[in-house]
């Protein structure tokens, strides 16, 4: 059973925006799922229809096989969710906040191993008002951790995280994976995405532009992988650029200060333009990348991550869920 399915999910706002159009999205039992998109792709918008806050104009959603609009107890009784930027209550603890959410859930929570699985069980019986962001992060992560969810969606979990706790949420969301759980992982900190995510799905214009592995849209698209090559002398004018750009699969060469950059369809070309280069000159040092997730995340959306979200509503991304309490 999928933990998320939609079919031709969307939803309009007026005549004019089109904010989700005919979403067609699968997510898999035990799968970490990043759902990216620039601002006004469509993304807090979906979360939204997935979770009851926003009703769809047309087409379905389902989540753990219950329907989205027609089962949300059966639905909050077995998802977590941690919105981007969750409100907190201030003079509540740790602990109450812990256990406020099992008790809404009705769930038989051992409120101290959460808190210590996210790393606050010290500050258990502190209220939240004196809390870091960070620290307001890893409560929220461990809020939607109560009741051993199916699913967990989350957005922009590693907000606010230092280096130490976004490695710790990181493995937090493998062993939830490797236990069954799906995570449904929303983020601008593309590099998190790439790190720790099992498929990627980008949106663009309300629209899923492209579904894979980040390997598999490595394969598919343009300018698969990067070759730097320093050398000691300059090559021949009439070997330097017309020798590479010969080799097929080669899409652009620029040679500068002693270094020859090659852009290759795909990563096995890089060999046959060190070899090339080789027989010329003589290489010293060589330096070798794929096409990053960033790159792949422009090229499917014709520009460039931001680090706010939002959607066609002409809100925020963060607005609509923020507004709800992470009851979930």
């Amino acid at each position: 059973m999928p933990a998320i399915e939609t079919t031709a999910l969307t939803k309009r706002y007026g005549e004019t925006v089109l904010a989700v159009d005919g979403l067609d999205l699968t997510v898999g039992e035990g799968e970490i799922f990043g759902f990216l998109g620039p601002n006004g792709a469509g993304k807090s918008t979906t979360i939204n229809m997935l979770l009851d806050f926003v009703r769809p104009s047309s087409g379905t959603a389902t989540v753990l096989g219950y329907d989205a609009q027609t089962e949300t107890e059966a639905i909050r009784e077995r998802i977590g969710v941690l919105p981007e930027g969750a409100t907190l209550y201030e003079r509540l603890t740790a602990r109450e906040h812990v256990e406020w959410v099992a008790e809404t859930k009705r769930a038989d929570t051992d409120v101290d191993a959460v808190l210590e699985r996210v790393g606050i069980l010290e500050d258990a019986d502190r209220p939240t008002g004196g809390f870091s962001k960070g620290m307001r992060q890893r409560l929220g992560l461990g809020m939607a951790l109560v009741g051993e969810p199916e699913l967990l969606i989350l957005d922009e979990p590693s907000s606010g995280l230092d280096p130490t706790g976004i490695q710790d949420m990181r493995n937090l969301l493998r062993a939830e994976a490797d236990s069954g759980t799906a995570v449904f992982f929303s983020s601008h900190i593309l590099s998190e995405v790439e790190a720790v995510c099992d498929r990627v799905g980008i949106m663009n214009e309300g629209e899923l532009v492209a579904l894979d592995s980040i390997d598999g849209l490595r394969d598919e698209a343009t300018g698969g992988a990067t070759i730097e090559l320093e050398f000691e002398a300059e090559p021949s004018v009439d070997l330097e650029m017309p020798a590479l750009d010969a080799i097929d699969g080669v899409q652009q060469t620029t040679v500068e200060d002693g270094v020859v950059t090659a852009v290759c369809a795909d990563p096995s070309v890089k060999i046959d333009v060190a070899r090339a280069l080789d027989q010329r000159t003589t290489v010293t040092d060589i330096h070798s990348t794929d096409t990053s997730l960033e790159e792949l995340f422009n090229q499917y959306t014709g520009g460039t991550a931001h680090a706010g979200s939002r959607d066609s509503t002409g809100s925020t991304g963060e607005s609509d869920t923020r507004k709800q309490e992470v009851t979930a």
